[in-house]
């Protein structure tokens, strides 16, 4: 049981991480409208994830003053082995971010 908490302690922290990756996402699609410096600005924000697990789709809404979103989903896997029973082979956690352009 100790053991399943842990798990979920790890999802939890991985969780925190896809949202500020989400944000920090966010803040480079506001300032360029290249979506792979976003990328890699959310690759940058989440160095304990793997970056072969991350999914980043941004949507911009037009030009300067409106909305880019940014959505990140990490396909988390379980690691520790014994509580592998207890939780999905994958786990999909997301985070997204809001910010109003400043080019467009």
């Amino acid at each position: 049981m100790a053991l399943a908490l842990v798990q979920v302690g790890l999802l939890v922290k991985d969780q925190l991480v896809v949202v500020g990756a989400a944000r920090a996402g966010a803040r480079e699609a506001a300032v360029t409208a290249d979506d792979a410096s976003v990328t890699q600005a959310v690759q940058d924000a989440a160095p304990t994830l793997d970056p072969a697990r991350i999914e980043v789709s941004v949507t911009r809404e037009g030009g300067v003053g409106t909305a880019a979103n940014v959505q990140v989903t990490y396909h988390a896997s379980v690691a520790i082995p014994l509580v592998r029973w207890l939780f999905p082979s994958s786990i999909d956690l997301t985070g997204s971010g809001t910010m109003r352009q400043e080019t467009g």
